[in-house]
């Protein structure tokens, strides 16, 4: 499922998942499933760095997540940025076609998949069994101006006071224009840490030249708040007020935490709620690395998948450190399919 309009604002995530057949899977980790491929990321451009060095490798990583029963895959663009890419050597337009080329990757994908499969029955939810193609879309994603930092401030929302309003709309808006015309069936605003980039991004939704659907996720280090301490359910409004916003919920986020997030962003919005949390490890930003220790296995994981459905979750996946393997048993649990 894409939309073939420049204007994709109207797109509509009901539809999306009554044709999924009432929940959808997201895909997994894409960063760290490179890693687990041999990409080395030990870099200010994280997984962006695949975009100019091994474009190939982002391709396979998309197919397996979608090989896995994936609905929704999203982008490499994550700490994609155009000053990111500036920094490096790289002229305007030449950081502009590396955004346009994330999204193009991840499309390639879908249609490969598509072709590939295009004559295995449908086997989740309401169409088991029949013959219609899995829905799938491509989310552009847009981390945060954190992410951009690489300096853990992604996981702190702390930006100092020089950050304002406009600075973060002005840095993230021509991202956005790009990724929106590359094709992409919405955005993804991703592992949002605080209120003033939620405002920026909802203001950036409302601008004429801006004509796409979005989704909002947070992510929250203690099941209450968003990482910054700004309260999870005033983000959350904000996002509902936009009429571009699609789906809300959570990412980056341990699954214990996830219930009680869930619950509360539904006080505040009737929109479908999206949830794909990490594997339950910590992210030391100083160091650069994830606490390995503090994580739980696949099979753990996926025990929550009811839980978050029942509580009212529509869309449900992984983040870092998940893998093809969580996503096929999410897929499994969510379809009752053997895919």
């Amino acid at each position: 499922m894409m939309l073939r309009t420049t204007d994709r604002s109207s797109f509509s995530m009901s539809e999306f998942l009554r044709d999924a057949g009432g929940c959808a899977v997201i895909d997994g980790g894409l960063a760290t499933e490179l890693e687990a491929n041999g990409a080395d990321l030990n870099d200010p451009l994280w997984s962006a760095k695949c975009l100019i060095h091994s474009p190939e490798l982002i391709r396979k990583v998309h197919l397996d997540y979608l090989k896995a029963g994936a609905n929704i895959i999203t982008s490499a663009s994550y700490q994609a940025t155009i000053r990111g890419f500036e920094s490096r050597g790289y002229s305007r337009e030449e950081s502009e076609g590396l955004l346009r080329k994330s999204v193009e990757i991840a499309c390639e994908a879908r249609d490969i998949f598509q072709k590939q499969y295009a004559k295995v029955p449908y086997s989740g939810g309401e169409n088991k069994g029949t013959s219609k193609r899995r829905p799938i879309l491509v989310a552009a994603s847009v981390g945060s101006y954190g992410a951009y930092l690489a300096d853990g401030s992604e996981y702190s929302g702390d930006y100092g006071k020089a950050i304002t309003l406009e600075i973060l709309k002005d840095f993230h808006r021509r991202r956005v224009q790009v990724l929106a015309e590359a094709g992409a069936d919405l955005i993804a605003f991703e592992t949002t840490p605080n209120k003033i980039e939620t405002q920026a991004y909802a203001e950036l939704l409302e601008e004429d030249n801006i004509n796409v659907a979005a989704w909002f996720s947070f992510n929250s280090k203690d099941g209450v708040n968003v990482v910054s301490g700004d309260s999870l359910t005033d983000c959350a409004s904000i996002a509902d007020s936009c009429k571009k916003v699609v789906a809300i919920g959570i990412n980056c986020t341990p699954p214990r935490y996830i219930h009680n997030l869930i619950l509360s962003i539904k006080k505040v919005t009737d929109k479908p709620i999206l949830i794909y949390p990490n594997s339950g490890e910590s992210y030391d930003g100083e160091r650069k690395e994830w606490v390995a220790s503090t994580g739980v296995s696949d099979e753990d994981f996926v025990t929550y998948v009811n839980k978050w459905r029942d509580a009212g979750a529509s869309l449900i996946g992984g983040c870092c450190r998940t893998s093809p393997r969580t996503i096929k048993a999410i897929s499994r649990v969510l379809n009752k399919s053997d895919v």
